[in-house]
């Protein structure tokens, strides 16, 4: 389920270190080989798109960052920091996720804005001219916050996601079929605007949108 972290720790990653490392992972769930051997290094503001085929373990590698799945051997880190308990708030508070079905509270969205507004310590959530940029940029309602989260649509949700990026700024995004619910329109507006950040990414997706754009490093599993 959805958590936002509290901690807020300082994560600036060694210059002569990639932002995010695997090594020599190994997961089996079952009988089935996840990952064997594998290895990645994703550089400081780096931006890369995971391609492959449904089951190929795109979603279980962005939980290994969230630490949500362990890993049977091998090593990950996020910046100096291994993922494991000890330090796993501590990166979370640095990690921005978007996951594929957009698992948000199922509060009214002034509530959630009020949420991540002393959560992430973001004040501008609380703060409608602040928000109103936003709002305006992704389309939606003025009225947005005076809504049940349940009661938006998938669209809705996932721009609502999307935009929860963007104003708590957080230096590693990993986003897991950030553009499935959107229009052409929005999906060339928000294509762009997410690659222009300076943030390090994971983009998992289907969405031939990506392709498009160079400054993405391409995986295909």
């Amino acid at each position: 389920s959805y958590s936002m972290p509290l901690l807020t720790v300082d994560m600036k990653p060694d210059i002569n270190l990639p932002m995010i490392r695997f090594e020599n992972v190994f997961l089996k769930r079952g009988n089935k080989e996840i990952f064997k051997n594998f290895s990645l290094a994703v550089a400081s503001g780096e931006k890369h798109l995971i391609s492959a085929r449904s089951g190929a373990g795109k979603t279980t590698f962005l939980k290994i960052l969230l630490g949500y799945e362990p890993i049977d051997s091998g090593k990950v880190f996020i910046g100096k920091r291994p993922v494991d308990p000890d330090h796993i708030k501590a990166i979370r508070s640095q990690l921005f996720y978007l996951s594929q079905d957009v698992d948000l509270p199922a509060v009214p969205v002034k509530e959630w804005f009020a949420m991540l507004s002393i959560h992430c310590n973001c004040p501008s959530l609380a703060d409608p001219d602040q928000l109103s940029p936003w709002l305006e940029f992704f389309d939606l309602p003025a009225d947005l916050e005076h809504k049940e989260v349940s009661d938006l649509s998938g669209g809705e949700r996932q721009r609502l996601g999307l935009m929860t990026g963007f104003v708590i700024d957080r230096p590693v995004w990993l986003l897991d079929e950030p553009t499935s619910a959107l229009d052409t329109e929005m999906k060339d507006r928000v294509t762009d605007k997410i690659l222009q950040q300076d943030k390090t990414m994971i983009i998992v997706s289907h969405d031939e949108i990506w392709h498009q754009h160079a400054v993405l490093h391409i995986n295909r599993w």
